[in-house]
């Protein structure tokens, strides 16, 4: 295994999972953004489970690829869903964060070994 792989999918997968936790833990800085986004309220566990579900998704990837694969399709799926949320509400100050997390699954998938 690829030692830039491995410190960059563990990042990858520690960075989204701090989203999740932020997501249920109902963090300010999330919440009041999501909300002006037009996210509903009763979506928000479920996004926090995709982050979840993605950040294990990556790291059980390191022991078996199919599965690290899948998780990152997943993750660029969701945050390129959030980028265009996020346009689609005109906070263009705001699409910066999205791209925070997508940066480190990109990274993650293109140096899969």
């Amino acid at each position: 295994m690829h030692t830039a792989y491995l410190i960059v999918t563990v990042a990858a997968a520690a960075w989204v999972g701090f989203s999740a936790v932020s997501m249920f833990a109902r963090a300010k800085w999330v919440v009041e953004p999501i909300t002006e986004y037009g996210v509903p309220r009763s979506w928000w566990n479920l996004l926090g489970t995709a982050k979840a579900a993605g950040a294990v998704g990556l790291l059980a990837g390191l022991f078996w690829p199919p599965i690290g694969i899948a998780a990152a399709i997943g993750l660029v799926l969701y945050f390129t869903g959030a980028l265009i949320t996020v346009a689609r509400a005109r906070s263009y100050a705001h699409l910066p964060f999205p791209v925070l997390y997508l940066a480190p699954v990109v990274a993650s998938l293109a140096l899969l070994p």
